[in-house]
């Protein structure tokens, strides 16, 4: 591999250094919008009595379970 003289560095350094100041010169011209957003932290929950649950779901849920004990629905693990 060619060594790099110390004229052919500095020249490269003083392109690089003029690419990124070019670089920056036009970053300045650009606008960016508002960030528009809530800002608020959320996805919490309000505690409380909760909803009533559907009557009717639990007799249907233990009417289509293939294996089910009195108060247990027996599925597989990993059956795929």
């Amino acid at each position: 591999m060619s060594e790099i003289n110390e004229a052919k560095r500095d020249a490269i350094r003083k392109e690089a250094k003029g690419i990124l100041n070019k670089f920056a010169k036009t970053l300045e011209k650009v606008k960016l919008k508002g960030k528009i957003g809530k800002q608020e932290v959320g996805g919490f929950r309000i505690e409380g009595e909760g909803k009533v649950a559907d009557a009717r779901f639990r007799e249907i849920m233990f009417k289509n379970a293939p294996n089910k004990n009195d108060n247990s629905i027996i599925a597989e693990k990993k059956s795929w």
